[in-house]
């Protein structure tokens, strides 16, 4: 299987092949040069109704593309246009599938870059998370930080606060958001869940973490977490780099007016048996989309759930 090229290398072929500026590109669309710009930087990917646009205007130039055509790799699109592109050799693997020069083999990893490339827009931001203190029990705490695509294609996703960062990945893929990242110090690996959304831009997400908790035994725990938007990109990323460390700066301890108490019901449920005879809770800890607290917002702004 080739790796999923990022929809900027893919529009930078468009434009060369049909000889066209981002600018030119830009004032046929109707919008903004900058945002041209940071499609193709790679910042940002286009929205739904813009992807549209952009496939109808490069349809006028050449017959027959259509949408299906963006989910091309790099060298079948160059033969769309009958042109050449420089491909990066995909790595070898081994035998068992690892890659020969190290890494992670994840099988799924081609569908998480194509959702990626159609929703990464969907969830890069800055955003603040709020969840149970398993170490210090009945407190709550934020950890600050950002979604941003990276060089590589994928959603790199950075939180922490009080000295602890975790850096690593988010994937989008059949509805729901999946997050690896690392402990920075000690490498500890964290896993999440979220519910995704549908619309345009995700305002919040909820979901469950699966960890080691940060005590002395490192007791594995499993417990709610809630994600919010606090801020958009501005495409500039030396810019945005310097906002996240100001937000990884920030006080982690919630308040009242951060975590209110319909928040606190929901990051701290009762669960078990008992919980379940009582009619007070569930047998499991579950993130249902019947509860989901997860939102987004539409392109327009009009849209909300």
């Amino acid at each position: 299987m080739h790796a999923a090229t990022p929809f900027s290398e893919k529009l930078d072929l468009v434009l060369k092949a049909l000889s066209t500026s981002r600018g030119r590109l830009a004032a046929d669309l109707g919008v903004d040069k900058s945002l041209v710009g940071r499609w193709a930087s790679g910042a940002v990917t286009p929205s739904a109704h813009n992807l549209e646009n952009l496939t109808r205007l490069v349809a006028q130039r050449r017959p027959g593309f259509t949408m299906l055509d963006w989910d091309r790799d790099l060298s079948s699109l160059a033969e769309v246009f009958g042109v050449k592109a420089n491909v990066a050799a995909a790595p070898d693997l081994k035998a068992n599938g690892e890659a020969a020069g190290g890494g992670l083999p994840l099988p799924g990893l081609d569908l998480v870059r194509m959702m990626t490339e159609r929703r990464a827009g969907t969830y890069e931001g800055f955003w603040r998370s709020t969840r149970p203190s398993i170490a210090m029990p009945g407190e709550i705490f934020h950890d600050y930080g950002m979604i941003r695509r990276g060089p590589d294609g994928l959603l790199q996703f950075k939180m922490g606060g009080s000295g602890l960062l975790f850096d690593g990945w988010l994937m989008p893929n059949e509805g729901q958001v999946f997050a690896i990242l690392f402990d920075t110090v000690g490498q500890t690996p964290v896993f999440l869940i979220f519910n995704g959304v549908s619309l345009h831009k995700a305002l919040q997400l909820d979901g469950l973490i699966l960890a080691a908790a940060l005590n002395a035994a490192r007791t594995p725990s499993a417990y709610p977490v809630i994600l919010e938007r606090i801020g958009d990109l501005t495409g500039d990323r030396a810019a945005d780099d310097a906002h996240c460390e100001e937000l990884l700066q920030l006080d982690t301890k919630a308040t009242e007016e951060t975590a209110p108490e319909a928040v606190r019901k929901h990051l701290i449920r009762d669960i078990g048996p008992a919980a379940v005879a009582s009619g007070a809770g569930e047998l499991f800890l579950l993130s249902t989309w019947a509860n989901s607290l997860s939102k987004g917002l539409s392109s327009g702004g009009h849209l909300q759930g």
